[in-house]
């Protein structure tokens, strides 16, 4: 995921909640409690919304930036979110470090 750097990607940014595939879709499934059980479940069927959603890219970059740190944002969970948003952090302490970093992909 590349944190969006032209006007256009901004706009996006700045409304994709109005296309997000979540809008229709009961909140309650994007904030499983806990981790293991039924929430494995919940999570797995939050992250189905999330792929087949136009707006994935700019909510995870909305939830890294803002660092939402419950719930399933852009097709990632909690574990997987802070993990990118440590990443984040440091490359915007120093944007040299992502030329050396691998990219974190979640299938």
């Amino acid at each position: 995921m590349a944190l969006t750097d032209s006007l256009a990607d901004l706009v996006l940014v700045r409304n994709w909640r109005d296309v997000a595939a979540c809008r229709d879709t009961d909140p309650d499934l994007f904030f499983p409690v806990g981790t293991t059980g039924g929430a494995v479940d919940q999570i797995a069927a939050a992250k189905a919304v999330c792929e087949m959603c136009s707006a994935k890219d700019a909510c995870l970059q909305f939830a890294i930036e803002n660092n939402q740190d419950s719930g399933v944002w852009g097709g990632t969970s909690e574990d997987e979110r802070r993990k990118l948003r440590r990443a984040w952090v440091k490359h915007q302490k120093n944007p040299s470090f992502a030329e050396h970093e691998p990219t974190n992909e979640f299938a």
